[in-house]
C-alpha cells in the first residue's frame, strides 16, 4: 500500500504551515490524521487522542507563532500530531525506541515541546509560570496550555487555575473535553454563541460598559449578575468564570472554521481564558472511535483492520494479572477490603474487581494525594483498602503516605505497579525511586516478589500485616512460575538461599533475582533472595557475611538510598568491615527503548552483573 502525504510532505515546520491559505487546512487535518494512523500501525504508540486532536493541533499552530508562542501539553499522549507538524514527521516510526522520538513533549528534543510532561495536570501550572516571567520580561509571548477531561480532575489543576485567575495573567487554558458527561451537544448555536462572546466587538462593549457602570454600583452588579445568568443558561463556564478565568465554548473540536476563528479572536484578549473544546477520541479511524480505550495505546497493527492484533493466550500471568486475580480472590475472602485506583483500572488489572465488586471498588480520578488519604480514612473505620498504583505516581502522594498512612501506622496496602524501569514510555513512567523513598518511612512494611506466585505471597503477606504495606512489582510477565491458589502469607523479613557458592554472596531483590541466578551459577557464587526490603533479613546477611569474602547487593532501584545502601549502614554498624559492591540504576534519568535494552545499557542484566562484580575484585 503507497502512502501519499502531497501538502504535509511540504511543512518542514509550523511556519510553512501558517504560509497556507486557511482554505487548505483541511486537507492538512486530513493527511496529518492519515500519517498518524500509517506511522503509529508500524510503531506502535498512543493512538486514540492523538486522532482527537488533529484539527486543534493544526489550528493552534496556525494561529499561534510557535515557538515563540508556547503550546504547553498537559500527558502527552494527545500531542503526535503536535510532534508531526514541528519537523519530526519522518522520525515518528522511531517513537517510544532506544534513540527515537520521545513518548512525550521533551525539551531537549525540539523548540516546540515548551514543556516536558508524562505525569498529567501539570501544564496549567506550567504555562502560568511561563506567562508570569514573560509579563515579568516584558514580552508579549502567548502561553497555551492544552489539559484533557482526565487531567483536569487532578488537584493540581485547579490549583493553578484559582492562581491564574488571582494574577490576571495572560494565559489561555483549554479543555480537550472527550469524555466529559457534563458537556452539553456541541452545535451551531454553541459554536455561534462562543464566536459572539469572544469577538472583540463583544469584549469592547463588555468593557466599555462597565467603565460606565462601575459609578453605579448597584446597577453594575445588575448588569453583572444578569450576565452570568445568561451565560450560564447557555454555557458550563460557571466554575471557570469564578476561578477567574473568562470562558468560551463549547465548541466543536473538529470543525477547523469555528476553531480557527475563535482562537484568532481569543488571541488578542488579555488575562485568564478558557477555552472548551469538545472532541472526539479516535476521530477519523472508525475502530478506535468505537473502543477509544484500547486503542489508547497499541502495538504495532494492520490499519485496514477493525481489530487490535490479539496475542495468543499465555499459561504466564503478567504481574499485574496476578494482583487482579489475587484482588478479586481476598475480597472474596474478607469484606473489609476495599479497592482504590487514582483513574488507572485497566493498566493496574483492577477491571474484574470493578465488576465483581462494584460497592467496593473507588476510582477517585487523576488524584493520587487524595486516593492515599482517602485509603487513610476508610483504615479508620477498619476497612482494609489497597491503593493499586504506578510506582511513579505514588510519588505525588507522598507527604500523604507519611503523614495521614504512615506516621498513624493504618492499615493500608499500596501494590506499586510499573516498578523499576518500564521500557518505551522513558524516565517519566520509570519507578526508578521507591526503594530510596519508601525506606526512609517508619512503621512501613516493603516487599518485592522475584516471581508470580511470590507476588500473591506477598500481597497476602501485606494484606495481612497490621500496618501499612508496599508490594512493588514490575510491569509485564515475571519468570513463569505457576501460581498456586492459596493465600498464604510469607515470614515477615525472611530471605532464603537460591544458590550456594564460595566466596561472593550476591544478594537481589525482587526482579533481579534472574539475572542475579545466572551470573552466580557463572561466578560459583552464593545467592539470596532477599524478598523484603524493610525489614529485610539481617540475621541472613550477617550469615553471608561472615561466611563469605564479598558481598553484592543488585536492585533496579536507583543505588542512591537504595536497600543496597541500607545494608552497607548495617553492616557498618555491626562493626564488619568488608567488600561491598551496590549494584543498582545509576545516577541519571534512563531513556526510552525495551525494557531488555534497558537493563543492558545499566549493567543489570546477567552480563552486566558478571563484569561488574569480576571487575570489582580483581
Amino acid at each position: 500500500m503507497t502512502h501519499e502525504f502531497p501538502l504535509l510532505d511540504t511543512l518542514a515546520s509550523p511556519a510553512d504551515l501558517r504560509a497556507l491559505p486557511k482554505t487548505t487546512l483541511r486537507q492538512v487535518a486530513d493527511e496529518v490524521r492519515a500519517f498518524l494512523t500509517h506511522s503509529v500501525s508500524i510503531s506502535g504508540g498512543h493512538f486514540a487522542a492523538g486522532l482527537g486532536t488533529v484539527e486543534l493541533t493544526v489550528a493552534l499552530h496556525y494561529v499561534f507563532n510557535t515557538p515563540v508562542d508556547q503550546l504547553v501539553w498537559d500527558v502527552g499522549h494527545q500531542a503526535y500530531p503536535h510532534k508531526i507538524l514541528t519537523g519530526r514527521k519522518d522520525r515518528m516510526t522511531s517513537i517510544r525506541t532506544l534513540g527515537g522520538v520521545s513518548a512525550f513533549p521533551a525539551r531537549d528534543e525540539s523548540e516546540y515541546d515548551a514543556f516536558g510532561v508524562g505525569h498529567s495536570s501539570t501544564s496549567i501550572s506550567a504555562a502560568l509560570g511561563m506567562a508570569i516571567a514573560a509579563q515579568l520580561r516584558g514580552e508579549d509571548t502567548k502561553m497555551v496550555a492544552i489539559i484533557g477531561d482526565g487531567s483536569i480532575t487532578g488537584g493540581m489543576a485547579f490549583e493553578a487555575m484559582n492562581h491564574a485567575g488571582d494574577v490576571n495573567a495572560n494565559l489561555l487554558v483549554i479543555l480537550n473535553d472527550n469524555e466529559m458527561s457534563i458537556s452539553p451537544p456541541v452545535g451551531a448555536m454553541n459554536n455561534y454563541l462562543t464566536r459572539v462572546l469572544s469577538s472583540k466587538f463583544y469584549s469592547s462593549v463588555k468593557k466599555e460598559s462597565k467603565k460606565a457602570l462601575s459609578g453605579m454600583p448597584s446597577v453594575w452588579e445588575l448588569a453583572r449578575k444578569a450576565e452570568e445568568h445568561v451565560k450560564g443558561m447557555i454555557v458550563p463556564g460557571t466554575l471557570f468564570e469564578e476561578l477567574g478565568f473568562n470562558y468560551f465554548g463549547p465548541i466543536d473540536g473538529h470543525d477547523l472554521d469555528i476553531l480557527v476563528s475563535t482562537l484568532e479572536n481569543l488571541k488578542d484578549l488579555t488575562g485568564p481564558i478558557f477555552l472548551h473544546v469538545v472532541t472526539k477520541k479516535g476521530k477519523g479511524y472508525a475502530p478506535a472511535e468505537k473502543d477509544p480505550l484500547a486503542y489508547h495505546g497499541v502495538p504495532a497493527f494492520d490499519p485496514s483492520k477493525d481489530y487490535l492484533p490479539k496475542s495468543a493466550p499465555s499459561p504466564h500471568p503478567s504481574y499485574t494479572e496476578v494482583f487482579g486475580r489475587w484482588l478479586c480472590d481476598m475480597a472474596a475472602k474478607d469484606d473489609r477490603l476495599l479497592g482504590i485506583t487514582p483513574a488507572m483500572r485497566e493498566g493496574s488489572g483492577l477491571v474484574e474487581f470493578s465488576q465483581k465488586f462494584p460497592k467496593r471498588y473507588f476510582d477517585v480520578a487523576i488524584a493520587e494525594q487524595h486516593a492515599v488519604t482517602l485509603a487513610a480514612g476508610q483504615a479508620c473505620q477498619g476497612a482494609k483498602p489497597v491503593v493499586a498504583i504506578y510506582s511513579t505516581f505514588l510519588q505525588r502522594g507522598y507527604d500523604q503516605l507519611i503523614h495521614d498512612v504512615a506516621l498513624q501506622n493504618l492499615d493500608v496496602l499500596f501494590a506499586l505497579d510499573r516498578a523499576g524501569l518500564v521500557g518505551p514510555d522513558g524516565p517519566t513512567h520509570a519507578g526508578a525511586f521507591d526503594f530510596s523513598y519508601l525506606r526512609c518511612i517508619p512503621n512501613l512494611l516493603i516487599m518485592a516478589p522475584a516471581d508470580e506466585n511470590e507476588c500473591r505471597q506477598m500481597l497476602t503477606t501485606g494484606f495481612h500485616h497490621n500496618g501499612p504495606a508496599a508490594v512493588r512489582y514490575p510491569r509485564g510477565k515475571g519468570p513463569g512460575v505457576a501460581v498456586q491458589a492459596e493465600l498464604t502469607a510469607l515470614d515477615i523479613g525472611k530471605g532464603e538461599i537460591r544458590h550456594h557458592g564460595g566466596r561472593i554472596a550476591i544478594l537481589a531483590w525482587g526482579a533481579m533475582l534472574a539475572p542475579a541466578l545466572e551470573a552466580g551459577k557463572q561466578l560459583g557464587a552464593t545467592v539470596a533472595n532477599m524478598r523484603f526490603v524493610k525489614p529485610f533479613d539481617e540475621a541472613l546477611v550477617l550469615e553471608l557475611a561472615k561466611s563469605h569474602d564479598v558481598l553484592v547487593t543488585v536492585e533496579e532501584n536507583v543505588i542512591a538510598g537504595g536497600v543496597g545502601s541500607g545494608i552497607a549502614t548495617f553492616l557498618q554498624a555491626q562493626k564488619i568491615l568488608m567488600p561491598v559492591l551496590n549494584l543498582g540504576l545509576p545516577d541519571y534519568f534512563v531513556e526510552q527503548g525495551s525494557r531488555e535494552q534497558l537493563l543492558s545499557l545499566v549493567g543489570l542484566d546477567t552480563n552486566g552483573i558478571v563484569e561488574a562484580i569480576e571487575g570489582f575484585c580483581a
